[in-house]
């Protein structure tokens, strides 16, 4: 009797793994990884492009700073409001279409420059609407991932670990590129490649993640109404509001972006104009930073179950943002800078998968869009103000004395860990999300 038990367990063992591994595609992971990871180095030629073509075209920070200000606030309201539509056109189109649109408005602006045709409103409205569509695209990939993952047959911490992974490699090789090219052949020629990296990002969406059920519209149970659609909006709200560690979080990283994208988008562009070397600085110390993030992530998917995740998030928050505001606001040389980027960057890399990993595994599948959007809009909210702050700050207190009230504002915000404490749910979520991540993996013909 044990004997025939024990074959038939065997016979069911190997049907069970027979299945996933025939189903086993990983060429939807492959394509959307491809795309973010190029649609990444095109932002990462707008991060520094569009501000540095403002600061040679109008030689204003301030005006610099409005720019950002336009470009941010429509990301905040189309992260506010976009989950459901998310869900409803289907996150295959919505990431095809919004980086169509992105593509046309970035090609837009030195297209314009090159007529003698480009007001600054229109430089404003440009930026908006590339804004505007921007999020719902990066969200729709973002919330592929577990799905793609499962396809795979990968586990979700590793597809995790490869998408933020890949974002950061992306963001590195953009920088380095952006600095390189601007100071060969100019803002306008960077936009240009940027519109090119979207169109590119576009099409092996379109194509590489046909047919995946979880990219296609979903049928609502209600019909389409501005009711239902409220209803659901509602719906990603009220669980970010029960949830209190992902609260702490968005209101947390609402600031850290917020100082982020006054640094970006003003502070270092200004800095390295006046200090530095210029663009190819700024390509230089944005490279290191992301290269720093890559090896952080990396150093993480390989050693960082071993340690408490609570722990190590604290320690890394802390050394991932403020320090190089004071070391920009004190030294005016580029080493210091370089070497605190760099290890700043790898603090900062270690961030990304442990927080993916507890939202993908305490948000249900249903909810994922959902409350994605409003992690992304809660996250962002600041970040309008951030840009705009920071190029007031300049021009009433200098650069100096505005690095120093960012790089406060930034400290203040991540000893939020150390002060708090539902963060100690961190660790208590870990389980959680371990089960979730070991039902979005597919066993190996072995197991």
């Amino acid at each position: 009797m044990d004997g025939g038990k024990n074959a038939h367990d065997n016979a069911d063992a190997r049907t069970d793994t027979a299945v996933p591994a025939v189903s086993r595609d990983r060429r939807p992971l492959a394509s959307v990884l491809t795309a973010n990871s190029i649609s990444t180095i095109g932002s990462s030629l707008t991060l520094i492009g569009v501000p540095w073509f403002v600061l040679e075209t109008t030689g204003s920070a301030g005006r610099a700073g409005v720019v950002a200000f336009c470009a941010t606030l429509p990301i905040v309201v189309s992260a506010l409001i976009g989950g459901p539509v998310i869900d409803r056109i289907g996150r295959r189109r919505v990431s095809v279409a919004s980086d169509l649109v992105c593509g046309v408005a970035v090609a837009a602006i030195p297209l314009l420059h090159y007529a003698d045709a480009l007001a600054f409103w229109m430089l404003c409205a440009l930026m908006a609407l590339s804004g505007l569509l921007h999020t719902p695209g990066n969200t729709a990939r973002y919330v592929l991932v577990p799905d793609l993952a499962e396809h795979a047959g990968v586990t979700l911490a590793r597809a995790a670990s490869f998408f933020d992974a890949v974002s950061r490699g992306a963001r590195m090789v953009g920088a380095a590129l952006a600095g390189v090219l601007i100071a060969l052949v100019g803002a306008e020629t960077v936009l240009l490649l940027d519109a090119a990296t979207f169109l590119t990002s576009a099409l092996l969406i379109a194509a590489g993640v046909r047919g995946v059920r979880a990219a296609e519209p979903r049928k609502a149970a209600a019909p389409v109404s501005l009711r239902a659609y409220r209803a659901e909006l509602r719906e990603g709200y009220a669980y970010l509001l029960s949830n209190r560690l992902l609260l702490a979080v968005v209101v947390m990283v609402l600031f850290m972006n917020g100082t982020d994208q006054g640094w970006n988008a003003v502070l270092l562009p200004v800095h390295a104009s006046a200090e530095l070397g210029g663009a190819r600085d700024i390509g230089l110390l944005t490279a290191l930073f992301g290269a720093g993030g890559l090896t952080g992530a990396l150093l993480y998917g390989a050693f960082g179950h071993r340690f408490s995740r609570r722990a190590v998030f604290t320690v890394c928050v802390v050394l991932c943002g403020a320090p190089r505001y004071a070391v920009a606001a004190l030294t005016g040389t580029t080493l210091p800078l370089a070497v605190t980027m760099a290890l700043s960057g790898i603090a900062g890399g270690v961030l990304n998968p442990i927080l993916t990993t507890v939202i993908y595994g305490s948000v249900p599948d249903e909810l994922r869009s959902r409350v994605s959007g409003v992690l992304t809009a809660g996250g962002e909210l600041a970040m309008p103000v951030g840009g705009l702050a920071a190029g007031l700050l300049v021009e009433s207190a200098g650069a100096r004395g505005a690095l120093l009230a960012m790089g406060t504002v930034y400290l203040l915000a991540t000893l939020s860990p150390l002060v708090f404490p539902v963060w100690r749910t961190m660790d208590a979520a870990e389980s959680e999300s371990g089960d979730t991540a070991a039902k979005a993996s597919v066993p190996s013909p072995a197991a």
